[in-house]
């Protein structure tokens, strides 16, 4: 009897073609599109999961011969996505909300409720591998192709989620997904990626949570380092460490965030190189491809989706608290952000949440 799998389908050509390849291998094969908007006037036409979405992922399935259905997920996704995105911003912090999407929503809630159909496992289009390791714990791994890889994004997953989940994708590049989607001729072969986080379309992060909350956020001071008064800035929530653009404040020079003040309400600014330093602190760990760190280890650490990485030594300094130390000094690490800890060969070994330690 064949294994069935639900693949969140997101009406994109990644999923679609896990499905598609899924079916190949002999798997029995259900589509499932996550509703998760709030209202139908935040639809994302864009999106992974609006409206849309669901009428590119059905024709996909029509096309494989495969169940559909679309599984609603609001609550989920506005206590562990929307709600802690608007908090985070609030705190100071920068969070990832794909991070949050991954762990509590596309797995925690998918995972459960496709066990309670009678799935085996659950699959995703991610640009990633899942591999068992031989100290027996499963792992995230890069992808072939590092322009579409990941992984960062997966670090959170735990190993009950892992034993089952499958990742068919990880294993081509997305010319081969765009070519495989053609052949099969799959009708979202040539769609584009989607780009933004999902539920803030325009990217205007700080209007979306005076939307969502109804409170116009208090405007406080830009200070420099010796917290000099140097001008009024719009609210924390419009700005994130690293940050040049959009700041409006003009001091004949360029100008960085170098750090947000939630008990004073102070955005303090710099130069760049005051961006830059070799320590990285974490918290809420998750360990995915080792059980735990005794001893200091070495290994490879990004600090955001877009970081390529660099060598470091893991340290752990609290009951639920790392210490990163990169070799070479890295550039604008973010609170809020994840820090995924990497083996030299790719394995994903963990990682955490960015804090800053005074």
């Amino acid at each position: 009897m064949a294994k069935k799998v639900v693949v969140g389908m997101s009406g994109g050509v990644d999923s679609s073609v896990a499905a598609y390849l899924l079916k190949e291998q002999g798997y029995e094969v259900i589509g499932v599109t996550m509703q998760i908007w709030q209202d139908d006037a935040q639809e994302n036409p864009d999106g992974c999961c609006g409206i849309s979405a669901v009428d590119d992922a059905r024709r996909v399935a029509d096309a494989l011969g495969i169940r559909y259905y679309v599984m609603n997920f609001k609550k989920e996704f506005r206590e562990n996505v929307i709600d802690y995105f608007i908090r985070e911003y609030k705190n100071g912090r920068t969070p990832n909300p794909c991070i949050a999407c991954n762990r509590y929503v596309k797995w925690e809630s998918l995972l459960q409720r496709s066990l309670e159909i009678g799935a085996d496992y659950i699959a995703t289009g991610h640009y990633a591998r899942i591999v068992q390791l031989p100290n027996g714990r499963y792992a995230i791994k890069n992808s072939v192709t590092a322009a579409k890889d990941q992984t960062y994004a997966l670090y959170n997953l735990t190993q009950d989620q892992l034993t089952r989940t499958l990742m068919p994708v990880g294993e081509f590049s997305k010319d081969e997904i765009r070519e495989i989607a053609k052949k099969a001729g799959l009708p979202v072969a040539a769609k584009p990626d989607s780009q933004e986080i999902c539920f803030v379309p325009d990217n205007n992060y700080a209007g979306f949570i005076e939307r969502e909350t109804g409170e116009k956020e208090k405007k406080g001071n830009f200070v420099d380092l010796d917290g000099n008064v140097l001008g009024e800035h719009q609210g924390i929530s419009h700005y994130t460490i690293g940050q040049r653009k959009g700041l409006g404040i003009s001091l004949g020079k360029r100008t960085f965030v170098t750090e947000i003040r939630t008990g004073t309400n102070e955005v303090v600014l710099g130069d760049n190189e005051d961006l830059f330093g070799k320590k990285v602190y974490a918290n809420n760990i998750n360990f995915m491809g080792i059980e735990d760190i005794s001893d200091e280890i070495r290994g490879v650490a990004k600090i955001r989706y877009n970081h390529s990485g660099d060598t470091c030594r893991i340290k752990r300094i609290g009951e639920d608290e790392i210490e990163i130390t990169f070799d070479k000094p890295q550039r604008a690490a973010t609170p809020g952000q994840a820090a995924v800890i990497y083996s030299e060969d790719g394995i994903v070994l963990g990682g955490g949440t960015i804090f800053p330690l005074k």
